[in-house]
């Protein structure tokens, strides 16, 4: 099996945040986790056990949930893998698609509750994942199956780009190798060069170059 590394997702200031009540609050930084080498779990929604979310980089799956975060590899396996964001199987149909519209308002938007039988979205393996689920579009259509079989409506194509990244989720403290520094902003680069990170633009960047380097 090829090496897998993951993209943790990161706020604009470089630390996770998680909820106390009703508030978001600062959690880990992105100096912390380096220094450590250790990622935290911080998130907790739609009624789930706190968990470390993130994304395990693949040819299908080149998004992130935010635009910035750090890239690392790790000998712990995740606890379970979905093939998009969990929020496609949330008992509502007000899905929003980017984070910045909900994220002072994730008290809320979390506290839906999961359509019965999400289960079978739920994969142990990454390997198993891509091979119910070969391409985008298979898994876009057996979502929205889904969702219709349930009562709720057909996700718009707008929605699309919940599918374009996965969630690979850990319930222990994952203790990390950090790989690179992504994200947009001058910031970004700034946070790689002092922690003595490579820096890429986005995770599909890096996919690129890591796919480049192997074929040379």
């Amino acid at each position: 099996m090829k090496e897998v590394y993951y993209a943790k997702s990161l706020e604009e200031d470089f630390v996770t945040k998680t909820l106390k009540g009703k508030k978001k609050v600062a959690f880990q930084s992105v100096e912390n986790i380096v220094k450590r080498k250790v990622i935290l779990p911080n998130t907790k929604s739609f009624g789930r056990q706190m968990r470390l979310s993130c994304t395990a980089i693949d040819k299908n799956y080149l998004k992130t949930y935010r635009p910035q975060g750090i890239i690392f590899k790790t000998g712990q396996k995740p606890e379970y893998i979905l093939p998009f964001d969990l929020v496609l199987l949330s008992a509502t149909n007000n899905i929003i698609v980017h984070y910045y519209r909900i994220k002072n308002n994730l008290h809320v938007y979390y506290n839906h509750t999961l359509i019965p039988g999400f289960q079978k979205f739920i994969f142990k393996d990454f390997n198993k994942l891509k091979k119910k689920f070969p391409t985008l579009k298979s898994i876009w259509k057996e979502v929205n199956k889904f969702r219709k079989s349930a009562g709720y409506q057909s996700l718009p194509m707008q929605k699309h780009r919940l599918v374009e990244y996965n969630e690979a989720v850990f319930y222990e403290s994952v203790k990390i190798t950090p790989v690179a520094i992504f994200g947009y902003r001058k910031e970004a680069r700034k946070i790689a060069r002092q922690l003595g990170l490579p820096y890429f633009v986005s995770a599909k960047q890096f996919y690129k170059d890591l796919t480049n380097r192997k074929i040379k």
